[in-house]
């Protein structure tokens, strides 16, 4: 454990931190699943697909401007969530 007070309240912060972005990361997860359940179901709404995915990007993007996903991830998880729902779709 720290004895210096700043390394006490870096230690404080960095476990706020942790667990916002835990948070946020989990709620990107739950927009994907969302979309691809949508997309596996049997009769295909292509607005709610469509609402949902555009929820999963923005949730993305959102992620790297506040520096939570490297803009290279996030791109990645959007490309193969789009690459996946069109598979399904044809």
């Amino acid at each position: 454990m720290a004895n210096i007070k700043s390394a006490k309240k870096r230690i404080l912060t960095a476990q706020r931190n942790f667990e916002r972005n835990v948070a946020f990361k989990s709620s990107i997860k739950t927009a994907v699943k969302k979309v691809l359940v949508l997309a596996q179901a049997k009769d295909k709404n292509q607005d709610a697909i469509n609402a949902a995915l555009s929820n999963a990007y923005k949730l993305c993007d959102k992620a790297v401007s506040k520096g939570i996903l490297h803009k290279n991830t996030a791109s990645r998880k959007k490309s193969r969530l789009t690459k996946a729902v069109n598979k399904l779709l044809a």
